[in-house]
């Protein structure tokens, strides 16, 4: 099988649901292979009606996406894999 992807995780700060873009037409804030910014938007989990806009933490690149988009998560649940800028992850 295919090594894992590896990197560092951006995990959900609340309990709520994933959303990958802004609205159902809208296209992902971000796709495996894209390169993010700390504090870039990577997608919204929505709680009690409020869209909350999780950002990246560290400049990198996608490696992975861990959720479908409308699944509901955790607290702390992992929702991305970022390889982070300039080697190690």
């Amino acid at each position: 099988p295919a090594p894992a992807p590896s990197g560092l995780e951006i995990r959900s700060p609340m309990v709520g649901t994933f959303y990958r873009a802004s609205n159902p037409e809208a296209a992902p804030f971000v796709e495996v292979g894209d390169p993010v910014r700390k504090d870039s938007v990577v997608c919204i989990v929505e709680a009690m009606k409020v869209m909350n806009e999780i950002k990246s933490e560290v400049d990198g690149e996608i490696a992975a996406v861990l959720v479908q988009n409308g699944e509901a998560v955790e607290f702390d649940q992992p929702l991305f894999l970022v390889r982070p800028a300039g080697g190690a992850g």
